[in-house]
């Protein structure tokens, strides 16, 4: 089912949204101010947001300028009081996928999400996909389909384990991955799982390797695994 996250300060509005929207097949997730929205974007997957302008703690003009920084993929509709030409004019030059002035006929609204959300869905899934073959950041480059990594401009020497490592971690970045389900992912030059030690040594090397004093990705989660996390 599509999650999508309901940002709106007022309790009543976003539950009677997210009641229509769960009834609709959708799973919803409400945010009341910029912070708790920027957070969840960061950190959950959303197939759409629902964006009001005015909320306790900022913009919502903001809000979607940094949502499309960080996603540019993920669709934003606008559902808001604010019904000047130049709001609604803004909103779609921030990206929006529409902007709709409350009140609001709730059919419309679900149809029009439900656009949305088809209209993005390709486009989605590609840069899902295109995730998946790298990482890259102001600090560290790594393309998986070229087989390179460079740290601070700098080309890496980096082994195949090390690779499956970086991959692994990236793609699932902010969730733990146990160790066990990497000793299942790896193996040694001849074909054979490695084992927990072998483990601690390369997950220790590749650190040494992509990791400096200011930049730490890979944190140890003690009796569970390892979560890829933005550097320090």
């Amino acid at each position: 089912m599509e999650r999508i996250l309901v940002v709106e300060d007022d309790l009543a509005l976003s539950t009677g949204l997210c009641f229509e929207l769960d009834a609709s097949g959708y799973v919803t997730q409400a945010a009341y101010n910029c912070r708790k929205a920027g957070y969840l974007v960061e950190k959950e997957k959303f197939a759409l947001v629902l964006l009001d302008v005015n909320l306790p703690d900022g913009n919502g003009f903001e809000l979607c300028r940094e949502i499309k920084s960080h996603r540019p993929g993920l669709p934003v509709i606008f559902l808001t009081a604010n019904d000047l030409e130049e709001d609604v004019l803004n909103g779609f030059d921030l990206g929006a996928e529409d902007y709709i002035t409350k009140p609001f006929n709730m059919k419309i609204l679900l149809r029009k999400v439900e656009v949305a959300i088809r209209r993005n869905g390709s486009g989605q899934q590609r840069q899902e996909q295109e995730a998946e073959e790298c990482y890259r950041d102001d600090f560290l480059q790594v393309d998986f389909r070229a087989l390179t990594v460079d740290r601070g401009g700098e080309r890496l020497a980096i082994t195949p384990n090390e690779y499956k490592l970086l991959r692994i971690l990236t793609v699932n970045a902010g969730q733990v991955v146990t160790r066990q389900l990497l000793l299942e992912k790896l193996w040694d030059c001849d074909g054979n799982f490695i084992d927990d030690h072998t483990l601690t040594v390369t997950m220790n090397r590749l650190r040494a390797k992509i990791e400096d004093g200011e930049h730490a990705y890979i944190r140890t989660v003690r009796g569970m695994g390892y979560v890829w996390q933005k550097a320090d």
